[in-house]
């Protein structure tokens, strides 16, 4: 498994496309859809153990992605970055959710009842791959222009925005009712307490991981960061809300710290071999025969999966005009929001696991996960071209 998800990484990554898709893929062929290789089935007792490391997975990549996010980042060009980072969040929200609620989708079981599934079908579209637009805006050496910077900027307030969100999904898929007070209570202690880990831990964080850095011991600083990684994620299960949180803050605390070159160095190795573990759990549990659009009861999945393909395209394109007073590129912002990643990935885990989501609907999201991600690049480096031919006076602004 492992070394099919790294070769089919390293086969997208020739083809100029995220590593990520491949491992995605691998995971569909070797899963429940084809060749049954990935244990899913309820009663193989290989199939807890193959959850268990696709969880490690997916706290160690929300570390490494808290590990990369710059905190100043976040203020430069703050207000145009959160505008654009709220309407990304809210319209391809409420978009996905009133589409589901309408009924227009047709008939669709699930455990859970509609209004949770609509709330995971919006939450779902939330998310952007800031990794897939800035891999684009690097190769076009755009780094450096305001739409890059709103991109980007936009995109860390997307994805703490998404946290949030994911902790008020995690009740639902608890099984807890939804309320609106509820969906408050847990949006404020998610927020409570990524605030409250951040404020204590960049002030005891630094002390403790110097005084560990000065321990010749080899692998102490990494066996250290990991368990601190773990502390988090206990911490933030206790206070009612989603593990990734706590790994996401971990992430940023230790940013903050003198080893965090090292300590980003050292767990990269680990982020190898048991972050792949998590997109091939994922693929594996899509059956790929849904996607056949000559069988007749495929179609109407297919047609979900275009019309969320759409509403996710439309959402945060709009975000791209959310910055009225400053001028810029907004098609090329509203693209570079697009790529769905592996937040998006999570949500609808998160359902599928819980009964909220069918194998189908789970299907046709990862359908739109894996379209937006192929059709960002080109797309992105059209409208950043077209732009700067439209108007070549206001591009030099932008450099």
């Amino acid at each position: 498994m492992l070394l099919v998800g790294k070769f089919a990484g390293a086969a997208f990554e020739r083809l100029r496309q995220p590593a990520v898709i491949g491992e995605l893929l691998a995971g569909i062929v070797l899963g429940a859809g084809v060749l049954r290789v990935i244990p899913t089935a309820p009663d193989d007792p290989l199939t807890g153990v193959f959850r268990l490391l696709a969880q490690v997975g997916v706290v160690v990549l929300l570390f490494e992605i808290g590990l990369e996010t710059d905190l100043k980042a976040m203020l430069r060009d703050g207000p145009a970055a959160g505008a654009v980072a709220v309407v990304g969040v809210i319209v391809p929200f409420a978009l996905g959710f009133l589409y589901w609620q309408s009924g227009w989708h047709g008939y669709e079981h699930t455990v859970g009842d509609p209004f949770s599934t609509a709330i995971f079908v919006g939450a779902t579209l939330t998310a952007t791959s800031v990794g897939i637009t800035a891999r684009v805006l690097k190769d076009l050496r755009a780094l450096q222009t305001l739409e890059a910077r709103l991109i980007l900027g936009a995109a860390v307030i997307d994805d703490v925005l998404g946290l949030v969100i994911l902790g008020v999904a995690s009740a639902l898929a608890a099984g807890t009712a939804f309320t609106v007070h509820g969906a408050l209570r847990g949006l404020g202690v998610a927020v409570v307490f990524l605030f409250l880990a951040l404020w204590i831990g960049v002030r005891i964080a630094p002390r403790l991981f110097g005084l560990v850095d000065r321990m010749r011991v080899r692998g102490m600083l990494l066996v250290t960061a990991f368990a601190f990684l773990l502390l988090l994620c206990v911490l933030a299960e206790r206070a009612g809300t989603a593990l990734i949180i706590g790994a996401f803050a971990a992430g940023l605390i230790l940013s903050e710290t003198n080893q965090f070159d090292v300590i980003e160095e050292r767990v990269k190795p680990l982020a190898d071999v048991f972050t792949p573990i998590f997109f091939l759990s994922i693929g594996a549990a899509v059956d790929v025969r849904m996607w056949n659009p000559f069988v007749a009861e495929n179609r109407q999945t297919l047609a979900i999966a275009l019309v969320l393909l759409a509403i996710a395209l439309i959402g945060k394109l709009a975000s791209g005009w959310a910055v009225p007073w400053r001028r810029f590129n907004r098609r090329a912002v509203g693209i570079g929001m697009a790529p769905r990643g592996e937040v998006g990935l999570i949500f609808a885990q998160l359902g599928l696991a819980a009964g909220i989501l069918s194998n189908r609907l789970f299907g046709a999201i990862l359908f739109v996960v894996v379209a937006t991600t192929l059709v960002t690049p080109p797309l992105l480096t059209w409208a950043l071209k077209a732009g700067r031919t439209a108007d070549p006076e206001e591009a030099r602004e932008h450099v």
